[in-house]
């Protein structure tokens, strides 16, 4: 994560999610952070099978997910979990400020 200042002073960070998934045809990430708006950040796939997104957030506590061809999909390289009221789970990420 990397360190970006607003304007206003509040201290937001670089996150970068990523996703293997060769066969997928498009990846979107969705989080609270995007208030759940696929269109927001879609991912961009890398030659290798990857998908990529980078985001600028503020510190704080995140839940998120992917959406795989349609489908939600958790992140496999996350283990930090809440269920939501979908009889699923979400993905937590915590965004630390830097000193």
């Amino acid at each position: 994560m990397e360190r970006i200042k607003t304007r206003q002073g509040i201290k937001r960070r670089k996150v970068t999610f990523s996703l293997e998934n060769a066969d997928a045809n498009e990846v979107f990430l969705i989080g609270d952070f995007n208030k759940w708006n696929p269109k927001t950040h879609p991912m961009k796939s890398k030659e290798n099978g990857t998908w990529v997104r980078n985001v600028i957030i503020p510190p704080g506590k995140y839940e998120y997910k992917f959406l795989v061809d349609g489908q939600w999909k958790e992140d496999p390289q996350n283990n930090q979990l809440y269920p939501n009221c979908f009889g699923t789970y979400n993905n937590i990420i915590n965004v630390t400020a830097k000193k």
